[in-house]
């Protein structure tokens, strides 16, 4: 069973771009709301997809450079990178079954 990854500016791209697998990046911050309704949505995937994908979350607040990098506007905000790019993003709540579709169209088994 996989669990979500804390990540930060100074370890993004060594946890993003040497991973052997796609990664998912959850930029959420302690104030948003709908963060906390998508955050079990992420748990969730990072069980599922334990596998095939990395799931990593990522506060945008303190880390400044990694928001800018993936051109993030507003939270909760996803972006699906494989072999250092981004594949998929989305900005805003997302329900479990659309973070589905999402994952399984990009994801090869």
């Amino acid at each position: 069973m996989s669990s979500v990854v804390a990540i930060t500016d100074e370890n993004f791209e060594t946890e993003v771009f040497t991973s052997p697998k796609t990664v998912l990046v959850y930029f959420w911050a302690s104030w948003c709301g709908p963060c906390k309704l998508v955050s079990p949505s992420i748990d969730w995937a990072a069980q599922t997809y334990s596998d095939r994908l990395k799931v990593v979350k990522l506060e945008v607040d303190p880390n400044p450079d990694a928001v800018a990098k993936c051109k993030v506007e507003g939270v909760p905000a996803l972006r699906l990178f494989k072999e250092k790019e981004i594949v998929a993003s989305h900005e805003g709540a997302i329900g479990k079954q659309a973070l589905q579709a999402m994952l399984e169209s990009n994801l090869t088994s």
